[in-house]
């Protein structure tokens, strides 16, 4: 598990790129607020989160069968909760949030990062 990343992974790294390609400015890894957004838009208060499937539970219900109850499962639902709270909490704080899941940057690049650029632009 050391050789997973949790920065700057390869979609992340292809995220970057098409929103430079844009002409989108962004910060990368924002620590300025809780959950550490992927992509972040701090004057505008949008945060983006770019997530791996497996990692922040992607259809859980269909995969928890096959996890080891010992180890994994306690650390996906561990995820999932503090992502949902994390999401909440930047709510109500005023920022706009997105989630993009790891399979949807793989599948349409051009689509994710349109998302992206919609709300960006969205929010004068």
């Amino acid at each position: 598990m050391s050789k997973v990343r949790s920065k700057n992974t390869k979609i992340e790294l292809a995220v970057f790129r098409g929103l430079r390609a844009k002409k989108v400015y962004f910060q990368k890894h924002y620590r300025g607020i809780i959950g550490c957004p992927d992509v972040a838009f701090p004057r505008k208060k949008i945060a983006v989160f770019i997530d791996g499937d497996f990692w922040h539970g992607y259809q859980f219900a269909k995969n928890k069968k096959v996890l080891s109850k010992k180890f994994w499962l306690p650390k996906i639902e561990a995820n999932i909760k503090r992502d949902r709270t994390n999401r909440s909490k930047l709510r109500r704080m005023g920022w706009k949030v997105l989630r993009i899941w790891e399979h949807e940057v793989e599948k349409d690049l051009e689509k994710s990062v349109e998302k992206i650029v919609a709300l960006f632009q969205r929010i004068r």
